[in-house]
């Protein structure tokens, strides 16, 4: 636990270092309140979770973002409620070429040990490449290669839309899928390589003033295969929450 603690310390102290260094550098702080965790159309929670996080983005396209979950609910005695069941480093740089956006980046995945348990975390590398084919909309595919404890591949292809509804009143619609290497399913249960998951979203943001703003979002998720993605740890299928955010 020290160590967990220690490793946020020094990455949370780099991120204030870069956003006082660089000048074109903008922080933002958000919490949002979910009615449960779904990650990749896994149940990490099926209760009430608490999830705030840090961003930090320079002028350059290098950003650095802090995420963390803490569980209200204890999801059946599996983890201890008021306590931070994961937290997640993120370093990314996106370069823009044309109507493409290329984003590289690399996520440390932190599970502190409790009196529930927990496990050992993980490295991902990722790679993004999206672009905008109409107006609103963006299209894109995200490569994702867990390097540590899984070793393979999650590749991510999603849709979104989105549009002013009316003065500082925004929409944004989002359909994704996943399809999974076959030792990333068998991480979660799986026998196959092939389709994971799917997820439909549509939210709501509301431009409080230039700084502040507050959102709402709901998300349907559901397995593709049940031979890649079974049952047992897909136990959400709509989920929601409400958040608000702070730019510095």
């Amino acid at each position: 636990m020290k160590v967990f603690k220690g490793t946020v310390f020094v990455f949370l102290a780099g991120m204030l270092m870069v956003s006082g260094m660089a000048f074109a550098a903008d922080v933002t702080t958000a919490i949002d309140v979910n009615s449960a965790y779904v990650w990749r159309g896994i149940t990490f929670n099926d209760g009430v979770v608490i999830q705030p996080s840090v961003n930090v983005a320079a002028g350059n396209g290098f950003n650095l973002n802090v995420w963390g979950n803490l569980d209200v609910d204890d999801y059946d005695d599996a983890l201890d409620s008021g306590e931070f069941s994961e937290v997640d480093l993120t370093m990314s740089y996106t370069h823009q070429a044309g109507p493409v956006a290329l984003t590289a980046g690399y996520i440390e995945y932190l599970f502190p040990t409790t009196e529930a348990g927990g496990v050992e975390g993980t490295r991902e590398v990722y790679l993004d490449i999206s672009g905008a084919p109409a107006e609103g909309f963006s299209l894109g595919l995200t490569s994702y290669y867990d390097f540590d404890e899984v070793d393979d591949f999650y590749l991510n292809p999603y849709l979104g839309y989105g549009m002013e509804l009316m003065p500082k009143l925004s929409m944004s619609l989002r359909a994704g899928a996943g399809w999974a290497g076959e030792d990333f399913a068998g991480a979660y249960g799986g026998e196959d390589s092939g389709f994971f998951d799917y997820t439909l979203s549509a939210g709501l943001t509301y431009a409080v003033t230039d700084n502040v703003s507050v959102s709402g979002r709901i998300a349907y998720t559901d397995s593709i295969d049940d031979d890649v993605l079974p049952e047992p740890p897909q136990d959400v299928n709509f989920y929601g929450g409400v958040g608000v955010s702070v730019a510095f």
